[in-house]
């Protein structure tokens, strides 16, 4: 791939409830709500597209897979942060009293791909990672 800007990405995820999904994407991660209908809602989340789609039942719970000796849900979406961002939304997130799956930490500290981590669920199960790299040009190193 070239290293020119990069398109928004577009994802859409299943929610059980539209309105606690806009309270959730609205008001606790500050996503700006775009486009919306009585059981959908699009959001500007960093830049990419995520619809939260309202459905009768939600799919079954994320499995976990070992990531660095800890349990990380997947399936998973996020974004990559600067680390300055990061520590903001972190302490954003701690102040609001989300539960983390995986606390903020420090992965692979030392290694080529260091990385700030943290993994919380949505109100719906909807696993989600926001991370920041200590140097973001290792973000595809072997």
């Amino acid at each position: 791939m070239s290293n020119h800007a990069l398109p928004p990405f577009h994802l859409a995820i299943p929610v059980s409830d539209i309105k606690e999904a806009i309270a959730f994407y609205g008001d606790t991660l500050g996503c700006e709500m775009g486009r919306s209908d009585t059981h959908w809602a699009d959001w500007n989340f960093y830049g990419h597209q995520l619809v939260t789609h309202e459905v009768v039942q939600m799919p079954s719970a994320a499995a976990q897979n070992p990531v660095d000796g800890v349990q990380v849900p997947v399936p998973h979406f996020g974004v990559v942060l600067t680390m300055d961002d990061w520590k903001q939304l972190s302490a954003k997130l701690q102040a609001s009293n989300v539960t983390f799956v995986v606390e903020p930490q420090i992965r692979f500290e030392g290694q080529v791909g260091e990385q700030a981590t943290l993994f919380f669920l949505d109100p719906f199960g909807n696993a989600l990672e926001f991370k920041a790299f200590k140097d973001l040009n290792t973000l595809f190193a072997k």
